[in-house]
């Protein structure tokens, strides 16, 4: 069942809202004594997350299947790029962060417990058979949670309003609906748009070209620390394609030999390709406000899209403590919270 992005919260006694958590999708089916991970993508995830996988296997529900999210918790909040260090071809690597970095599976829905098919239920009703199974089985200790759930309007625009590094928005769905997979329509996600003034430190080149000439597909964005340092934090591709060729030829002509003095992007990794490791720097002289939905390890995570330029605005301003996040009042509900 996936969701259908909205501008806002849905409003009406047919709602349930529920934060939507910066983590990896996933169904966790136990029959028997056999336990699976279904990733969004349908890849099998218990050789990435072995410490939820042993743990299910060790509930005293011998058959279910769980819709829900895993995430990390670090000392400093949730963490997705912990998340992303688990996806590792070696073994030994994945078991020693098992052990460093545990995994919480973050349960919203309930599909199946036992004989009984929970997916053609109503939400509501899958909603209270979850909260029994958690009471139940979810212990002190183990990496299971139970994710809140609000039918009130005015906590769920709380929990929009103000976001922690756990979750990024809020997901309402239909109370009166059966688990609908593959479909949009019983499920939407609200994210916390907000914006921050950055300055352009590059550029790559897309696709498109106008004749011969190739034209810009993205810009680089950056920040500076408290030690004047620029740091790369992202980028935005969502350029106007009557506005291309102009920012081209504005940026070519300040192409440079450097820009970013901190962070730069292009920095090796496995999740690097060699097209995506190559940009052209740009004396960081021009300032754009940019749109973003959220920040994980001091970048977007996603791209970003551009709201105005600010040439009212000198770089230095433009701060990395823009993108210090406020803190939610929220937390996962363990078993015996919810008794």
């Amino acid at each position: 069942m996936e969701a259908e992005s909205a501008s806002e919260l849905p409003r009406g006694a047919q709602w349930q809202y529920e934060p939507k958590w910066d983590g990896f999708r996933c169904l966790l089916i136990r029959d028997g004594k056999r336990v699976s991970m279904q990733s969004k993508g349908g890849r099998d995830l218990v050789r990435y997350f072995p410490e939820v996988a042993t743990a299910a296997s060790a509930l005293s529900a011998d058959c279910f299947i769980l819709d829900g999210e895993l995430i990390i918790r670090l000392d400093q909040g949730y963490s997705f790029d912990a998340l992303l260090q688990r996806i590792h071809p070696a073994a030994s690597r994945v078991k020693r962060l098992a052990v460093e970095t545990p995994a919480t599976f973050m349960a919203f829905d309930l599909l199946r417990s036992g004989d009984a098919d929970l997916a053609a239920l109503q939400l509501a009703k899958r909603r209270s058979a979850l909260e029994k199974f958690s009471r139940h089985h979810f212990g002190r200790g183990d990496p299971f949670a139970l994710s809140p759930a609000s039918r009130n309007y005015a906590e769920a625009k709380k929990w929009l309003q103000s976001v922690e590094a756990g979750h990024d928005g809020v997901v309402a769905k239909r109370l009166d609906l059966a688990y609908r997979s593959g479909t949009r329509d019983g499920m939407q996600k609200i994210k916390l748009m907000r914006s921050a003034d950055c300055v352009v430190g590059g550029f790559r080149y897309g696709e498109k070209k106008q004749g011969r000439r190739k034209l810009i597909g993205s810009l680089l964005l950056g920040l500076y620390d408290d030690a004047g340092l620029l740091h790369h934090v992202g980028f935005t591709s969502a350029i106007k394609t009557s506005d291309r060729s102009a920012l081209t030829e504005k940026f070519e002509k300040i192409a440079s030999s450097e820009s970013f003095t901190g962070k730069a992007p292009g920095g090796p990794s496995r999740w690097s390709t060699k097209r995506s490791a190559e940009w052209q720097a740009v004396r960081p002289v021009h300032v754009v406000e940019v749109c973003y939905d959220h920040v994980s390890g001091g970048r977007f995570r996603h791209g970003t899209k551009i709201l105005r330029w600010r040439p009212d605005k000198k770089p230095s301003q433009c701060r990395l403590d823009q993108l210090q996040q406020t803190s939610a009042k929220l937390r996962p509900r363990k078993a015996r919270e919810n008794a």
